[in-house]
């Protein structure tokens, strides 16, 4: 009988966000939210990916999907925001500045 060890490079049962990318996500929503663009959101942990999906109302499509992607993060970037309609509006392996696509929106909203 072996016993086979977890290999370092092995994937996880599931993926999910890091309390650092969540603190990063929540202070986003959070703004979004007292400027009273942003409503709800929810969090799906997958076998492949985590996604962070930005509703205006609870009953509707999300208006934005944040994914974590692992297996991409050597292609084009773990970190993915992608829009309502599907289209991938920003990816790459910071999250910073990949939530800087975001950022963008609620700084148009504040200057109006």
């Amino acid at each position: 009988m072996t016993i086979q060890t977890p290999s370092p490079f092995d994937a996880p049962a599931q993926v999910a966000f890091h309390r650092t990318e969540l603190a990063l996500i929540l202070g986003l929503y959070g703004r979004m939210v007292a400027a009273g663009e942003w409503r709800d959101y929810g969090i799906s942990n997958l076998r492949d990916m985590a996604v962070f999906s930005i509703f205006r109302r609870t009953a509707e499509n999300p208006l934005y999907r944040i994914e974590k992607n692992p297996r991409l993060r050597l292609r084009q970037g773990q970190y993915a925001v992608v829009g309502m309609d599907g289209q991938v509006l920003k990816r790459g392996n910071d999250l910073k500045s990949v939530l800087q696509v975001l950022e963008r929106k609620l700084i148009r909203l504040i200057e109006k």
